[in-house]
């Protein structure tokens, strides 16, 4: 079995992890978010990219979910005591090796996409990751600040501002432009299963989506599209996604974040923005049992839905949902 996923961060790395216990013969696909990537220090990091490797390969910090485990940050505070910041952005020494190798292997004239398989020959995650793009694209975010309406990067208004500010708007910056990465249309076209982890549905999933031809590629696989909600009783079950769902006009809730995607063979709604209309993308969705009473609601909208538990607490549970997001494509592929 072919099953390609959109995926995240932390999220979407520790679906990956019980995906892989599910469906321990399928070969996996993991098409990831490059829009919260950043440059600091002169140093190209990929966050998405690198919290999937580190955690499927072994090596990430299990507390926190991003990172490397065992890390020391001795080139930290002697950045800090040069005064070189930014200060709220924490790369450990570990982590800044791979940063430094990526930023060596792109200013050699390699594209992403080739420096990530080459930094995945270490870390053997047992999928294949491919970024979206081989493009810059970076998230931005419209916040108030001191009275005025300023953008800053999706890293600055997570970290350092903790999304403690409403964001007014979310742009994937260079997206318009941008092309998908070798591989992804392919993978699309001939994957047996599309899954949508519950990873950020603005600022991860949609940024991939965003990128010209993935949002069509997903919408006219062939293979059934399932995704689980990332909102369990009108709250993200982590991160700030009920902030970023409402700077583009979409309630936190899982069965708005399902209209939201839309389904398959039916215009998404648009939220708040004008635009050209997009294709929707779901066949089925899966809520958690807490928001069993919002299924009807769902499949009102044409999307299969069923009430299964959705929290991740820990590798088993996790595998039990990846089963039932393939046990529900199953079902919907008929």
């Amino acid at each position: 079995m072919r099953i390609v996923v959109l995926a995240g961060g932390i999220g979407g790395a520790r679906f990956l992890r019980g995906l892989k216990k599910a469906a321990p013969e399928a070969e996996i696909t993991v098409i990831g978010n490059t829009a919260d990537d950043i440059h600091l220090f002169g140093l190209k990091v990929c966050p998405d990219l690198d919290t999937v490797m580190y955690t499927l390969g072994g090596g990430i910090n299990e507390e926190q979910g991003w990172g490397r485990s065992e890390e020391t940050f001795r080139v930290k505070e002697e950045l800090a005591a040069y005064g070189v910041g930014p200060d709220w952005f924490g790369l450990g020494d570990r982590d800044f090796a791979t940063h430094i190798v990526r930023t060596q292997m792109l200013g050699a004239g390699f594209p992403l996409s080739a420096v990530t398989e080459a930094l995945c020959d270490r870390w053997q995650p047992g999928v294949r990751l491919i970024p979206m793009t081989d493009d810059r694209v970076e998230t931005h975010v419209a916040v108030e600040l001191d009275g005025e309406r300023r953008a800053v990067h999706f890293q600055e208004y997570w970290v350092r501002l903790r999304a403690s500010k409403p964001a007014l708007a979310v742009v994937p910056v260079g997206a318009e432009q941008a092309k998908p990465a070798p591989g992804v249309l392919e993978a699309l076209a001939e994957a047996d299963v599309v899954l949508l982890p519950p990873s950020n549905p603005v600022v991860s999933v949609g940024t991939i989506l965003a990128v010209p031809g993935i949002r069509e590629a997903v919408a006219g696989a062939a293979a059934p599209v399932v995704g689980l909600s990332p909102i369990v009783g009108d709250a993200p079950v982590r991160g700030m996604a009920d902030k970023v769902l409402a700077a583009v006009g979409v309630e936190s809730s899982a069965a708005a974040v399902a209209e939201h995607y839309g389904h398959r063979g039916a215009a998404a709604p648009q939220g708040d923005t004008e635009g050209p209309e997009k294709a929707g993308l779901l066949d089925g969705w899966l809520v958690d049992t807490v928001d069993a009473g919002l299924v009807e609601r769902v499949e009102s909208a044409g999307i299969r839905c069923r009430a299964v538990p959705l929290l991740m607490s820990d590798l088993d549970a996790t595998a039990r949902m990846a089963t039932e997001a393939l046990a529900l494509a199953e079902e919907v592929r008929g």
